[in-house]
């Protein structure tokens, strides 16, 4: 036996034994049997790591699917349309500068006391001071009007805010302390029971909750790795596991496979200036002579066969990127360029002035060779796999890439110098307006590059800004392409390479129901959550 399998063999046994200490004599989890067995009240899943901030929505918990102890004030239905949750109703000034939220008048924490407009003001204000992942910067102050009306005043307008009452659970004001995130309290659909940090998560059905009860008296939430969890799965002790897609095409007895489309993309971000010995205030060094030429940027969109990407590296579990929003309303279609076109990436580099003159297979100009490198996480074997496939891609074009597997550490320093291979993908435009905005540039990996187009950024404020979400739309569509070709995407600027969209991978229990998932965005936390409260058993 390998060192590999023997190592997953022993992480499934001590998952094993962890499970069989939390429910001891049950059936296995993804064959419950009757309704009434202890397997059927109880769901075991493996979907990913822990959050190791804690379970505090005022400092990013639940930003990725449901916060599973509080509630938002919407949310997203399985069609990502917006839907109330906490809120009966919301309006937005005409100025875009107030929005006022009506709550629901049933709605309690789980140690019994109402949820009230003064906890709703506090969790906003909270998160605006505490500098999370949640981004409510644009808070001016929260106002309870009376018990059940709360308003949002903001600095500016902003469109993308109403995915901030998607996705910011709402704490206890009296409840929220210095201890909240390892024991929290709300009004989700679940209660905290138990972290083992490392091990595992307990939650039990909170039946205090205003909406659809789950159909799960307990949900255990497993820490394992990839190799554990597959391994956990087979031996019957999981009702969900999470795998990769390299892992995918593996067969589970008692489950069957459920790919989940995402928007959890993979792609290059180029410098887009030239080294001139500018640094980051950080004293990190800024420009690639090389690939702040368009050409080089545009002969890699073309060059590269998004369609192989996805059949090799992702098992066929994923479809071609052409942009940072596939698929999302806010997405625009002429921005995409035709890849897999060796021709028009030769064209492009020669109309350019990149020629092999010496006949060693890499273009040069001016003296100076097309090569450039491309840094991946070095723990990361399918950036790993996407790196490498888009040398040999590249390689027949004239263009040297040279990919290198590295800490974080290293991509921390290099990012402005050195192509990256990232991932993102959100349901919020916001995301889409850092990584392009000049005024985010070289602000933790947003805008890696410093990109920047006074045209683009004219359409990616005026998106921001709006007070009309349909304007809104008009605008970041027109960041990606406008009417006179001009844009951030691959047939203008070309400022990032975008590869593949992951589909992400689930081993599902044969009798679990999951109804429609959502379109997941990128895979940290639990995206595949989202629907919780309508899972069922089917047998």
């Amino acid at each position: 036996m390998g060192l590999g399998k023997s190592r997953a063999v022993a992480a499934a046994l001590s998952l094993a034994a962890v499970l069989t200490a939390c429910t001891a004599g049950v059936d296995s989890a993804n064959t419950p049997g009757s309704g009434a067995s202890a397997a059927a009240r109880e769901l075991r899943l493996a979907i990913g790591g822990e959050s190791a901030d804690g379970y505090d929505p005022t400092l990013g918990w639940g930003r990725y699917g449901s916060p599973l102890f509080q509630s938002t004030l919407l949310a997203r239905d399985a069609d990502l349309n917006i839907v109330n949750d906490l809120a009966t109703k919301h309006s937005v000034s005409a100025d875009g500068l107030v929005w006022t939220v009506d709550l629901r008048g049933d709605a309690q924490f789980s140690d019994g006391r109402p949820v009230t407009a003064d906890d709703v003001a506090y969790t906003f204000s909270t998160a605006s001071r505490s500098g999370g992942l949640t981004d409510v910067t644009a808070l001016a102050k929260a106002v309870a009007v009376d018990k059940d009306t709360v308003e949002l005043h903001l600095t500016r307008p902003q469109s993308t805010f109403v995915n901030r009452l998607v996705s910011l659970g709402i704490v206890p004001k009296h409840a929220h302390g210095k201890d909240y995130a390892r024991a929290p309290i709300g009004s989700g659909p679940f209660t905290f029971v138990q972290w083992d940090e490392g091990q595992q998560l307990i939650v039990r059905r909170n039946d205090k909750y205003y909406g659809p009860k789950p159909a799960f008296e307990r949900v255990v939430f497993s820490f394992t790795g990839e190799d554990a969890t597959l391994a956990a799965a087979k031996a019957g002790q999981l009702s969900l596991a999470a795998v990769p897609s390299g892992l995918a095409k593996t067969t589970v007895n008692g489950m069957r496979l459920v790919p989940v489309q995402s928007v959890d993309n993979r792609g290059i971000v180029f410098p887009y200036v030239a080294d001139t010995g500018r640094t980051s205030k950080d004293g990190l060094p800024i420009g690639n002579d090389v690939t702040a030429d368009q050409a080089i940027r545009r002969a890699v969109n073309y060059a590269v066969d998004r369609d192989a990407l996805v059949d090799g590296v992702l098992e066929g579990f994923g479809s071609p990127a052409t942009g940072p929003v596939d698929g999302m309303p806010w997405y625009e279609p002429s921005s995409a360029i035709r890849s897999n076109d060796a021709t028009k990436a030769k064209a492009v580099l020669d109309s350019a002035g990149w020629t092999d003159s010496d006949g060693d297979g890499i273009r040069e100009r001016g003296g100076r060779k097309a090569s450039f490198t491309l840094l991946y996480p070095a723990e990361d074997t399918l950036r790993q796999g996407l790196a490498l496939a888009v040398v040999d891609m590249l390689e027949p074009v004239g263009v040297q890439i040279v990919s290198k597997g590295v800490s974080w550490d290293v991509i921390d320093k290099r990012k402005h110098a050195d192509a990256v291979l990232f991932g993102w993908g959100s349901h919020d435009p916001t995301e889409m307006y850092n990584l392009y905005s000049a005024t985010q540039a070289g602000t933790g990996y947003w805008n890696a590059g410093h990109y920047a187009n006074p045209v683009v950024q004219k359409n990616l404020d005026a998106a921001l800004g709006a007070t009309d979400q349909n304007q809104a739309t008009r605008y970041w569509k027109a960041a990606q392409r406008d009417a006179n070709g001009v844009g951030f995407g691959p047939s203008g600027d070309a400022a990032w390479a975008w590869l593949v969209n992951l589909q992400h991978t689930y081993f599902v229990s044969n009798c679990l129901d999951l109804g429609k998932p959502q379109i997941e965005p990128h895979g940290h936390g639990w995206p595949i959550t989202a629907g919780i409260t309508g899972w069922r058993w089917t047998c």
